[in-house]
C-alpha cells in the first residue's frame, strides 16, 4: 500500500501548477515535474517536464528547458520547447529559441535566433513520403 501511495502522489503532480507570484526574485535553477507559472523573476535555469507559462509580469534570465511554454513577460536566454512555444503580443523575446512548433502574436518583440525541431519520428516521415514522390 505504501507504494501506491507513492506512485499516485506522482501522479497527482500532472495538472497541478507551481505559481511564482508578482514581487518574488528567484536566483538558481528550479526543476519542476509539475507545470509551472511565474509571475516573478527568474534569474537562473528552469527545466521541466511540463509546461511553464510566464506571465505579463515574468521575467527570466537564464535557460529553460520543457515541454511547452507560454510566454507573455521577457525572457533573455536560450529556451528549447520540445512540443510548443506560444508568444503573446505583449512577450518581449531575445536570446536562442529551439522549439517544435512555434505561435508568435502580432505586437510581440522577438530578436533571437530560431530553430525548429520536429520529432524524430516526423522527420522519417517526411523523408520518406518525399523519395517516394520523387
Amino acid at each position: 500500500m505504501m507504494f501506491e501511495k507513492k506512485s499516485k502522489s506522482y501522479t497527482d503532480l500532472l495538472g497541478k501548477t507551481n505559481r511564482i507570484v508578482e514581487g518574488t526574485i528567484i536566483k538558481g535553477t528550479i526543476v519542476s515535474h509539475a507545470d509551472f507559472r511565474l509571475d516573478g523573476e527568474l534569474t537562473g535555469n528552469f527545466q521541466s517536464n511540463g509546461k511553464i507559462v510566464i506571465g505579463p509580469a515574468g521575467k527570466v534570465i537564464g535557460d529553460i528547458i520543457c515541454k511547452n511554454a507560454d510566454i507573455e513577460g521577457k525572457f533573455d536566454g536560450k529556451i528549447q520547447v520540445s512540443e510548443i512555444l506560444n508568444i503573446k503580443s505583449k512577450a518581449i523575446i531575445h536570446g536562442d529559441v529551439v522549439c517544435g512548433k512555434l505561435s508568435v502574436e502580432p505586437g510581440a518583440e522577438f530578436s533571437a535566433t530560431c530553430v525548429m525541431k520536429t520529432i524524430a519520428k516526423s522527420n522519417l516521415s517526411n523523408a520518406t513520403s518525399t523519395e517516394e514522390k520523387a
